[in-house]
């Protein structure tokens, strides 16, 4: 077995906290396979003694922590790309934008102490979109170079598949996590919103930011969540097939042929397999859901930046400073009634769940597969809902186009029952993969 290609954490983790493989050995391999592999995908920000850091950290934080095996903690070793607007200390977070880097550090996240102090070893930061906005970075998809990864967490879903490491951190605006771990053909989940702490994190919009984990299948994400989240509680388990719901309407009519034909086979696929699916008239108004999650988006990015864009404009990339300039001029009389519609979206969509006695809402995890180039990151329209109510989403691959692109099946489930979520993904993902 490679352990540099894209692996469960476990099957790492527990190679390296019982000595199968020695700690040392590891990163040796690792930094040869890097070497190799990283010029293809850039997912990460260049750093020149990145290997010398974390060898360094190997050694003072992890063994001499953890010297004895039968105390290690469960992601000992665990290489882990975080998101370049989350802080980490002994790392600068440089945002993806030209500004002085020291106008916006910050003590380390919580997130990152959480996985850290279960044995996680930063590889480094990944690539992000300027500010987690629109204007892309460098990194291409692992399956195929000339494709986006999406965004804006695009180093962090592209690392992942392309093996530099097991785990990472993303986060999600809009559909940060879910599009890129679809785009690039791996786990990606986001939590209930406010489940997972926010601090230490750069913010786009203070009502949709989440954070969340990217990994190879949803076990690592599982058991990445069981630190991250608040109030974990592993002994949720469902024993049960779960009833998903498909909501029909001009939300599931958004996603192209190509991509609506691969989630009706995929529907088929998952019936065989015993799961009950039923069609949900949902989402109605779709238009004013997406028209809203850009006025708030935009609103609030602009008071995040209000300050900085005066003195840096022209620092700033292009689309940065549209989108900021957009929001400056906002009516913000509008946000308020904007922020409860919010409300009344979630709300709307639990009452469906209830009313039709469904355990997950079921639909494409993007448009369509990566699209060509890198002058966008893709369209995030499949994953606003789900950002915009809070509600908790996971994406799994679910094939490939002809090309050779990836798919993904995103799955929501009930506001703050994020054990449920992941653990029916986890039958769902079982039932894809016979």
């Amino acid at each position: 077995m490679s352990l540099f290609n894209p692996q469960p954490i476990l099957a790492i983790a527990n190679a390296l906290r019982n000595d199968e493989i020695g700690l040392h050995e590891y990163l040796l391999g690792l930094e040869t396979y890097y070497a190799e592999r990283e010029p293809q995908i850039e997912a990460l920000v260049p750093e020149p003694k990145r290997f010398n850091i974390v060898r360094r950290n190997a050694v003072k934080t992890l063994l001499g922590r953890w010297p004895d095996p039968a105390s290690r903690p469960p992601l000992f070793g665990v290489p882990l790309g975080v998101k370049d607007i989350i802080h980490v200390d002994g790392w600068r977070t440089r945002a993806g934008t030209a500004l002085p880097w020291d106008e916006f550090q910050g003590a380390q996240a919580t997130v990152v102490t959480r996985l850290l102090d279960a044995g996680a070893l930063v590889m480094g930061k990944t690539v992000t979109t300027e500010f987690a906005c629109f204007a892309p970075g460098p990194t291409r998809n692992p399956n195929n170079v000339a494709h986006t990864p999406g965004g804006s967490s695009s180093g962090s879903a592209a690392g992942v598949a392309a093996g530099l490491y097991p785990l990472a951190l993303g986060t999600q605006t809009g559909g940060s996590i879910i599009r890129p771990a679809a785009f690039c053909g791996v786990v990606g989940f986001k939590a209930s919103f406010g489940r997972i702490p926010r601090d230490g994190v750069l913010l786009v919009s203070e009502a949709f930011d989440h954070v969340g984990p990217i990994a190879a299948d949803v076990a690592s994400v599982t058991l990445a969540a069981s630190f991250l989240c608040d109030g974990w509680d592993s002994s949720i388990e469902v024993s049960t097939l779960p009833v998903l719901g498909v909501p029909d309407g001009p939300y599931l009519d958004y996603a192209a042929p190509s991509a609506r034909q691969n989630f009706e086979e995929t529907l088929a696929k998952l019936t065989q397999q015993g799961f009950k699916i039923v069609r949900i008239p949902a989402l109605a108004d779709f238009a004013e859901i997406n028209a809203r999650h850009n006025f708030i988006q935009t609103a609030q990015l602009a008071q995040v930046h209000s300050d900085l864009i005066t003195r840096y404009v022209t620092e700033y990339q292009p689309p940065t400073v549209r989108q900021i300039q957009a929001g400056l001029a906002a009516d913000l009389t509008r946000l308020d009634a904007s922020l409860q519609s919010q409300h009344d979206l979630k709300l709307s969509l639990v009452k469906q769940m209830q009313t039709h006695q469904i355990d997950a809402w079921v639909m494409p995890s993007t448009v369509d597969v990566a699209p060509a180039g890198l002058a966008s990151t893709g369209d995030p329209a499949m994953n606003v809902p789900w950002s915009q109510s809070g509600l908790p989403a996971v994406t799994l691959p679910s094939g490939k186009a002809a090309n050779g692109l990836p798919y993904g099946l995103q799955i929501a489930g009930h506001y703050l029952a994020d054990e449920q979520l992941l653990s029916n993904a986890a039958r769902i993902e079982l039932a894809l993969r016979s």
